[in-house]
């Protein structure tokens, strides 16, 4: 009976050419999946961004066009948005089929949860944004600072421009535990050091938010507060990784010695 390798390609290499062609053929295959998502979200455009204004329009603020070009500009930035978000997975697939062959099947089972949980806190991140965050910087800056017999009516450009901003900023948010926890799983980080480098983090994180955020308080603070609290769970998870991975190098340490 032939015992099955354990190894990349079944430790069969591949000549830097066949690499070079599977490369290309993925990358075809991820730029397939974008524009394929980008013509139907142009073409789905009008409903969704009605359903993105809907926030601004349960606050009583009303949208409008300012150019004859302004809307077809605003579609199309719209949808390329939309295509890298909700082509992501498809195109996440693609560079796993790339790299997957190299690695082996620990590997293989210990990379496959992240590949999971990537789209899914930022899709995630993108419903906190647009539920609970968007609504309340819409109402806390436009009363806050407008007076109150200014005519409540947004550009559409400058709030598409401003959705899509929180929409990225909260979605990167949202992937800080997926990245320190596989920085702790495949070893190059330590949960001993991110605990050192809590007051560095902590500043860190409120500089990425000053950064990401537009330029308002309420935005920043409500970005840096989930970066915070993921830098603090990531923590208690690298803990339980780093606690799992030393039971199993005693059980392996016993299993040799007997």
């Amino acid at each position: 009976m032939t015992q099955a390798h354990d190894g990349p390609e079944d430790d069969k290499p591949m000549p830097l050419l066949d690499h070079l062609i599977e490369l290309r053929k993925r990358l075809i295959y991820a730029l397939i999946s974008f524009f394929a998502v980008f013509f139907v979200t142009f073409y789905f455009a009008k409903p969704i961004f009605s359903f993105l204004i809907e926030p601004a329009k349960h606050e009583g603020y009303r949208l409008i066009v300012l150019d004859i070009f302004e809307f077809f500009f605003v579609t199309v930035k719209l949808s390329g948005f939309v295509a890298l978000i909700v082509g992501f997975p498809l195109i996440a697939t693609q560079i796993w089929l790339f790299v997957a062959p190299g690695l082996y099947r620990q590997e293989k089972r210990a990379f496959l949860p992240f590949l999971i949980a990537t789209p899914f806190m930022f899709y995630a991140g993108c419903a906190i944004m647009y539920y609970v965050v968007l609504p309340y910087v819409i109402n806390f800056m436009l009363t806050q600072y407008a007076p109150p017999d200014i005519e409540k009516t947004l550009r559409s450009s400058d709030y598409l421009q401003r959705v899509l901003q929180l929409v990225f900023a909260f979605g990167f948010a949202f992937e800080m535990p997926v990245l320190l926890t596989l920085l702790i799983r495949v070893g190059i980080l330590t949960t001993a050091s991110l605990k050192a480098k809590r007051r560095y983090a902590i500043v860190l994180c409120f500089i990425v938010s000053a950064i990401l955020a537009p330029p308002d308080v309420v935005s920043q603070l409500a970005l840096a507060a989930p970066l915070l609290a993921f830098y603090e769970i990531s923590i208690l998870i690298g803990g339980w990784i780093e606690k799992k991975r030393e039971d199993q190098d005693e059980k392996a340490e016993e299993a040799a010695s007997s």
